[in-house]
């Protein structure tokens, strides 16, 4: 599009799912908000019985409960506008709420790549350095390996800002339920050539640069498996990665998948559904993957219910 084009626009219109009967999108939008609620309550309570329970106060569970406070807000910066949406036909966003939701989108996105790699050390410490994790994991370097996260996280995609302000459109609609790249840059008058090639970058780098420290961390953990003493040795430090090794598959997968094919190649349906399992599915097994399936935490977590129910009803 050509600068001759450009319009004023204020505002932009999420076309969401257009294809679907209106009946189905309200239903669509019932299962999604049932799926939104148990994913803040499951996230939640990990998050709670962490804070309760000093059996579950270790470096691994410290770790989790801050995915798990991560996947709140990346669910919710999404779902949300994509439940109203369903549900109200209300499609419409400012310019600045769009710019926000892409920013927090990338950004927890970014956060939890880096918080899965520090989870990877922590279960490579865990299985290889059982004798020094405790020296190594002190309460210090925990907080302060999450508090990087979460800071290089957000400070590494303020870029993204900066770029998107100057910006001018041409269009208002972007056939997407959430502020994504590419319809986005597509709409623009301007020339996004410098944000592609800095997001580019910024994938390679970030995101594959986290998924080859993590598999680095895995490599070495199972090169251990192999001379451990017993099988029920070899068990217990499989079960201990199993939960990591599904999210990572879920994370990198549906992340590779929509950013590193070409726009081209890949189907705006195909695009629409890997979106709606990075954001919806991904975040609501979180809490089944990581804690809801640990007999340590579902031992924490009946103590919990027998006790609330003890002041309830005495």
């Amino acid at each position: 599009m050509g600068a001759e084009n450009e319009i004023a626009v204020t505002e932009f219109i999420l076309e969401g799912f257009p294809e679907l009967d209106p009946r189905l999108q309200v239903f669509f939008s019932q299962v999604l908000l049932l799926m939104y609620l148990t994913t803040v309550m499951g996230n939640a309570t990990i998050i709670f019985l962490v804070c309760v329970d000093h059996h579950l106060q270790t470096p691994r569970y410290f770790f989790i409960s801050n995915l798990a406070f991560l996947e709140i807000w990346f669910t919710s910066s999404t779902s949300i506008k994509l439940f109203v949406m369903l549900s109200s036909g209300q499609n419409t966003l400012s310019l600045s709420i769009y710019f926000a939701q892409n920013y927090f989108y990338f950004a927890l996105g970014c956060t939890e790549f880096i918080l899965l790699v520090v989870m990877s050390f922590d279960c490579y410490v865990a299985i290889c350095q059982p004798l020094l994790y405790a020296a190594i994991m002190k309460p210090q370097l925990c907080v302060h390996l999450v508090v990087a996260a979460w800071v290089l996280g957000f400070v590494l995609l303020s870029y993204r800002l900066l770029f998107l302000l100057e910006l001018s459109f041409c269009g208002s609609k972007i056939p997407h339920f959430l502020c994504d790249n590419s319809p986005l840059f597509k709409l623009s008058c301007s020339d996004t050539s410098l944000l592609w090639k800095i997001d580019s970058v910024f994938i390679s780098r970030v995101v594959l640069g986290s998924l080859c420290l993590t598999l680095a961390f895995y490599i070495a953990t199972f090169s251990v498996f192999c001379i451990l003493p017993a099988a029920s040795g070899r068990k217990k430090a499989l079960t201990t990665c199993s939960s990591h090794l599904i999210t990572l598959s879920i994370a990198y997968g549906s992340f590779i998948a929509l950013y590193t094919c070409p726009a081209e190649d890949v189907s705006l349906r195909t695009n629409r559904i890997v979106a709606l399992l990075n954001t919806v599915l991904y975040p609501f097994l979180n809490p089944f993957i990581y804690s809801l399936r640990n007999k340590s935490v579902i031992l924490v977590l009946s103590r919990s219910i027998a006790k609330a129910r003890t002041k309830l009803f005495p």
